[in-house]
């Protein structure tokens, strides 16, 4: 392998912008932290799992400076495995690493387990569960974040699955918090009586009477089973959207609530939901599931796929794509990844197609709109949100 260097890694096929970075100071912090637990020691192949690393700094910096073999990593993003294998092509690196799903394929014999922490609670949950339920006895989590986004909170759901949490000093505004000492099930001899170890593969529901919707996630999907405000908008006016489509995209389709709601009022609909979360996929699928009947064949007509923003969809193949997109790359607030949805669904709509976008008002993507994919209307607009239908620009006319 090339001398590691992390100025080599990049984030493409990831936005790229000069406020983005492929590497940060957590990355740094968790890679010398296991360094520190190894002590000199050369890990085992099989030993260090890698879980949220972003573009392939915690992936790539174990092999070249822990002497890692058989490095297994989770993303949940598909651009994130994207990212890491043109990082690992880029360096030279081989067959070194395997993406797995959260499970006991992943964490099977590690002992070592680097963690770049999520957002929300019920996903730290999750992963430290798994890691708690299927690693060594004597496995080390580290679980490493900027400063500013850490709370004590985090120590106790740690704490729900390991005996022992504490934090490292913090470094460059990171700090790493170090779990060890798995409980195993509940009240089992010698461990506490709350002990938690959930699987990783749990999935809630929640009904909402107010949609008529069963809700699934799994703990690391975005919202979890709430439904989302901007969603709940666009839901209201999904009647009065394109009704002739016979083909429509629930673009970043989070737990499937759009894509489900579209088939069930639209029996003659085929829906695609599309999202590069894993745990989206898994969310969708089972939101599929807990709302589908015989009448309704909700599973023969939507089909769920992980993809990378639509990159697997054909040219002006969709009569209709919703879309309620991000405005976050990571932590840091950036358009960039909505820019990129838009012009993705210029491609993939039919020339009478239409795009269903809702957007926080303040975010004024009309006229982006209507550069990036065509003739650009208002539908609705509350305190929050604005609905915007937006139709292909007819073939030869300005992008201007």
């Amino acid at each position: 392998m090339p001398e590691f260097s992390f100025d080599a890694l990049r984030r493409f096929p990831d936005h790229e912008a000069p406020n983005l970075f492929a590497v940060d100071a957590t990355d740094r912090l968790l890679l010398d932290e296991a360094a520190a637990a190894l002590d000199g020691r050369v890990p085992a192949a099989g030993e260090i799992v890698v879980v949220g690393d972003a573009y392939g700094a915690l992936t790539l910096g174990a092999l070249a400076l822990l002497g890692a073999t058989d490095v297994r990593v989770h993303q949940d993003a598909a651009v994130g495995e994207r990212a890491l294998a043109a990082n690992a092509e880029r360096l030279g690196v081989d067959g070194s690493f395997r993406n797995l799903p959260l499970g006991e394929e992943l964490f099977a014999g590690a002992s070592l387990v680097l963690l770049q922490l999520p957002k929300h609670l019920e996903a730290l949950h999750e992963i430290a569960a798994a890691v708690a339920r299927w690693s060594t006895a004597d496995v080390l989590l580290l679980a490493g974040g900027r400063v500013k986004h850490l709370t004590p909170a985090m120590n106790d759901v740690l704490g729900r699955s390991f005996s022992t949490v504490a934090a490292s000093l913090a470094r460059q505004k990171s700090r790493v918090l170090r779990a060890s000492g798995p409980v195993v099930a509940a009240g089992a001899e010698g461990q506490p009586a709350d002990a938690d170890t959930t699987a990783s593969t749990t999935v809630r529901t929640e009904h909402h009477a107010d949609i008529g919707l069963t809700i699934a996630a799994t703990g690391t999907a975005f919202a979890g089973t709430k439904l989302d405000i901007g969603t709940r908008f666009l839901l209201e006016l999904l009647p009065d959207i394109a009704p002739s489509a016979r083909t429509a995209i629930d673009l970043g389709c989070g737990t499937g609530v759009l894509a489900v709601s579209l088939a069930i009022a639209r029996p003659e609909l085929a829906v695609i939901a599309t999202d590069q979360s894993a745990a989206a996929v898994t969310s969708t699928t089972a939101t599929i599931a807990a709302n589908d009947d015989a009448d309704r064949r909700l599973a023969e007509r939507i089909t769920v796929v992980r993809d990378d923003g639509l990159s697997t969809q054909p040219d002006a193949s969709a009569d209709l794509i919703v879309l309620n997109p991000p405005f976050h790359s990571g932590t840091t607030v950036h358009t960039g990844v909505a820019h990129d949805l838009f012009a993705e669904a210029a491609r993939v709509l039919r020339p009478d197609g239409t795009l269903a976008v809702v957007w926080n008002s303040h975010l004024g993507y009309r006229a982006v709109l209507e550069r990036l994919v065509g003739p650009t209307t208002r539908l609705a607009r509350n305190q929050k949100f604005t609905v915007t239908l937006s139709h292909p620009r007819a073939a030869g006319g300005t992008t201007d």
